[in-house]
C-alpha cells in the first residue's frame, strides 16, 4: 500500500533524508522512530505532499506524489504534531468544516460527523469549545479531523505528546483498535508505547534507516550478546575508557555519571560469560560497586545503541 523510494531531502547543505526505502503493507501498525533532527517529521511531510523530496518518489496505492497529490491526500488521514485546532469552534462545528474541506457530500456530512464522534469518544464533548478541552480530548479531536473522510492511511506525529497516563492509554487502544481496519504509521518518541502497539518498527539515524522489521525480531537481533548493568563509585574520569580495553567486551554504554558514581551497561557475547572477570577487575582496581545485575534488552535499550545516543529523543 505504501513504498518509500530512494527518498532524499536537503536543506541547503543538510541532508536531512538520506535516500531511504521501505514499504507498508495494508493493515499493519508501524513505529517511526529516530532521535531529534533524523529526518522523521520531513519524511511524513513528503509522504503527505506537504513538500516535495530532491529526489526519490512515494507511492500509495500505486499513485506517485509529483502526479497523483490530490489523489494521495484522500487517501491519507494526517495528524501533525501539535495537533493544530480552531480553539474557538466547538467539536461539532469544527468537524463539519474538516468534512466540508474533504468535499464530504453535504447530505451526509452530520452523519459522518456522528459516527467519528462515536468512535473517537467524543460524546461528553460535542458542544464544548475546543480550547475548553483537555489535552487528551484535544488529542482525540485531532483524530476525528484526521479520519472524518475515512482514509485507508493514518500518519501520526507524536499523537500521544503531553498525555497523562490515562489518556495514553485511550489513545493507545484507539489506535489499536484503528489499525484492524487501517495502516497506521506513528512517529513517537514514547517508545513504551510503540512496544505496546505497533506490529513493526522503522527507525532512522542521520537521515538514514538503521532498524526495519518486526518488533519481536528486532529484539532477537540483539540476543546474541549479553548485557550487564553497573553502578560504581571510582574517583576517575577514565572508568569507561577502561571498560573499553577489556578484552570480549563488545560495548560500553553509559547510562549517567554524578560526580564519582557512574552508571553504566557492559554488552558482550552471549557465549560467555565474562562476569566473574568484570567483578575481579573493578575489585583490582578498589572501586565501591553498588550494583551488578544481568538485563533483558528493551526497544529503548535497541533504540539507544543503534542511534548512539545517551538518552531517549524525538
Amino acid at each position: 500500500m505504501i513504498k518509500v523510494q530512494n527518498l532524499i531531502k536537503d536543506y541547503g547543505q543538510l541532508r536531512a533524508v538520506d535516500n531511504i526505502s521501505f514499504r507498508i503493507p495494508k493493515g499493519e501498525i508501524v513505529g517511526f522512530l529516530g532521535p531529534n533532527g533524523a529526518g522523521k517529521t520531513t519524511t511524513l511531510k513528503i509522504m503527505t505532499c506537504f513538500m516535495p523530496p530532491n529526489s526519490g518518489n512515494v507511492y500509495i496505492d500505486d499513485l506517485n506524489i509529483y502526479q497523483s497529490s490530490i489523489e494521495i491526500r484522500k487517501k491519507i488521514g494526517y495528524l501533525p504534531e501539535g495537533c493544530p485546532l480552531y480553539g474557538e469552534m466547538n467539536v461539532v462545528d469544527f468537524l463539519k468544516f474538516v468534512a466540508e474541506l474533504r468535499d464530504i457530500d453535504k447530505d451526509i456530512i452530520l452523519k459522518k460527523v456522528m459516527e467519528i464522534i462515536q468512535t473517537c469518544g467524543l460524546q461528553d464533548v460535542v458542544h464544548k469549545e475546543i480550547g475548553e478541552l483537555s489535552k487528551g480530548y484535544r488529542q482525540r479531536v485531532g483524530l476525528a479531523a484526521a479520519m472524518i473522510h475515512n482514509p485507508k492511511i493514518l500518519i501520526l506525529d507524536e499523537p500521544t505528546t503531553g498525555l497523562d497516563p490515562n489518556q495514553i492509554a485511550e489513545i493507545r487502544e484507539l489506535i489499536k483498535r484503528l489499525g484492524r481496519e487501517k495502516t497506521v504509521l506513528i512517529s513517537t518518541h514514547i517508545l513504551r508505547e510503540v512496544e505496546a502497539t505497533c506490529d513493526r518498527v522503522i527507525i532512522i539515524d542521520k537521515g538514514k534507516i538503521v532498524a526495519d522489521g518486526p518488533l519481536a525480531e528486532i529484539q532477537n537481533s540483539f540476543h546474541n550478546q549479553n548485557r550487564v548493568y553497573f553502578e560504581i563509585q571510582a574517583d576517575t574520569k577514565m572508568l569507561i575508557d577502561e571498560f573499553e580495553s577489556l578484552p570480549d567486551i563488545d560495548s560500553v554504554q553509559l547510562y549517567s555519571k554524578k560526580d564519582s558514581l557512574y552508571k553504566f551497561y557492559v554488552n558482550f557475547s552471549k557465549d560467555i560469560d565474562i562476569r566473574p572477570d568484570l567483578y575481579n577487575f573493578i575489585k583490582s582496581k578498589e572501586w565501591t560497586l553498588f550494583e551488578m545485575r544481568a538485563e533483558q534488552r528493551s526497544l529503548e535499550d535497541i533504540f539507544r545503541q543503534l542511534t548512539d545516543k545517551g538518552e531517549e529523543t524525538k
